[in-house]
């Protein structure tokens, strides 16, 4: 295995004014007669696996009824085509499934977030979870407008999406960002010409 530079930071911060930030590209859909999951993430172009993530409230996705709510999730939130990125962020998931822990969601402003520190790492040759463009990873995540109560970031550099999440869990501050119960949401960034992973929970 390549060695990888890896870091983390953990913080928790008490938010009095809202817990957390509503993606409003998310909605909910009320089931009608002859609808099936696969159906419906086809007629909205919605990832078929990212459908029943969002729709754990169904203990069998076979059998949904007229007038059931399906949650839509952000069709941009898991659609990402490096095949890298989404083995890194399906990685994490099965690690959390195996502890017994929900899977997280792909968030998009998150994963904005995360894209930016990641070419901000590469462009200004550092690797430290403090930037001198943005400064602390909770400093950030305020400027780009995201709201937490708990948040944790992950970074490496240097190897391919399995070594690093097997990286991250042999070392035990990453590993507790990863199996961390209060983080329900993901931010993946990955700059490909230099190998920089950024991943930020909330």
């Amino acid at each position: 295995m390549k060695t990888a530079k890896i870091a983390v930071v953990l913080l928790a911060v008490l938010i009095f004014a809202t817990t957390f930030a509503i993606n409003a590209s998310a909605w909910d859909y009320k089931v009608v007669k002859g609808d099936s999951f696969w159906k419906i993430s086809q007629k909205y172009s919605v990832n078929f696996k990212e459908l029943i993530r969002a729709n754990p409230q169904f203990e069998n996705h076979d059998l949904i009824y007229p007038d059931d709510v399906i949650h839509m999730p952000d069709t941009e939130n898991g659609e990402y085509a490096d095949a890298e990125v989404r083995g890194l962020f399906d990685s994490i998931n099965d690690f959390r499934s195996k502890e017994g822990l929900k899977e997280l969601s792909l968030d998009k402003k998150v994963s904005a977030a995360a894209q930016a520190k990641a070419e901000d790492l590469a462009a200004k040759n550092y690797f430290s979870h403090i930037s001198p463009t943005y400064g602390t990873p909770s400093q950030m995540l305020n400027d780009f407008g995201i709201s937490y109560r708990y948040m944790g970031e992950n970074i490496a550099k240097g190897a391919s999406a399995q070594e690093t999440v097997y990286a991250w869990m042999n070392s035990k501050g990453h590993r507790d960002n990863i199996l961390n119960q209060n983080f329900t949401k993901i931010g993946v960034g990955y700059c490909q010409s230099e190998k920089i992973w950024v991943t930020i929970f909330i």
